[in-house]
């Protein structure tokens, strides 16, 4: 495979350095499939210039982006990304957002970046080579479920918030405590073992591929194929407890 992954990451942080540059000065610019589902100027730049960039250096690759890039190309693999996952943190300021791009190879994930652009973070993955953070390996950790860190990831929607209602009142009980974040760091920071679960209820694609390589390549297990359900990772003694409580 033909792949640089020093060039994914470098692109993840232009949009990132992009991201905080303009961030004073965002402008929403609407709604999507409901209230809180909030798109931004940013948003909307930072996919332009993400898609831009991956098709001069891969030009026969196609590229599925949240803000409407949709290409299927000529070679068989396919960029997912997400160009800014955490918007409506990113836009109130109170809480972290990331940049998300990951490569599949038919229906295989075979790299991926997760940038956090406040943080100055970088988590990345290749198919059978392990997670790191920066140039760091990272592995799940082994908590039990009483003591457990779970990130919680949704969205937003009315019936949806209905149906985590439900999850927390289950879960909660039995675990350590809960975190909300969006679901790319989510994901990326059970690869790094400061979570010790990931619970993520109706996501989308763009949401979740990034994330999902980087958290198995960390040594997770996760309980769904189909990201618009509820999808469970962690460790795998871990997962089958949350699993039994949910």
């Amino acid at each position: 495979m033909d792949l640089d992954l020093a060039a994914v990451v470098d692109i993840a942080e232009r949009a990132g350095r992009l991201q905080v540059q303009r961030r004073p000065s965002l402008v929403v610019k609407g709604t999507k499939a409901h209230v809180n589902d909030l798109v931004s100027d940013v948003d909307l730049a930072s996919e332009q210039l993400i898609g831009d960039a991956l098709a001069a250096l891969w030009p026969d690759d196609g590229i599925l982006g949240e803000e409407g890039h949709d290409t299927v190309g000529t070679s068989g693999r396919r960029w997912v990304v997400d160009p800014l996952d955490g918007t409506r943190n990113y836009v109130t300021a109170t809480g972290p957002w990331s940049v998300s791009i990951a490569l599949y190879d038919g229906d295989r994930p075979v790299a991926a970046v997760v940038h956090d652009p406040a943080a100055g973070e970088t988590f990345t993955a290749v198919a059978g080579s392990g997670a790191r953070l920066g140039g760091a390996p990272i592995a799940v950790s082994g908590a039990t479920l009483d003591a457990a860190v779970v990130g919680l990831s949704f969205n937003p929607s009315p019936g949806t918030k209905q149906q985590v209602a439900g999850l927390i009142g289950r879960m909660l009980p039995a675990i350590g405590d809960l975190r909300r974040l969006p679901a790319a760091l989510d994901l990326a920071y059970l690869a790094a073992g400061r979570l010790d679960a990931a619970v993520l209820v109706d996501t989308k694609r763009w949401d979740v591929a990034a994330g999902l390589l980087i958290a198995v390549e960390a040594g997770a297990r996760y309980g769904s194929e189909d990201p618009a359900r509820l999808v469970l990772a962690a460790a795998q003694a871990l997962a089958d407890e949350l699993l039994a409580v949910l």
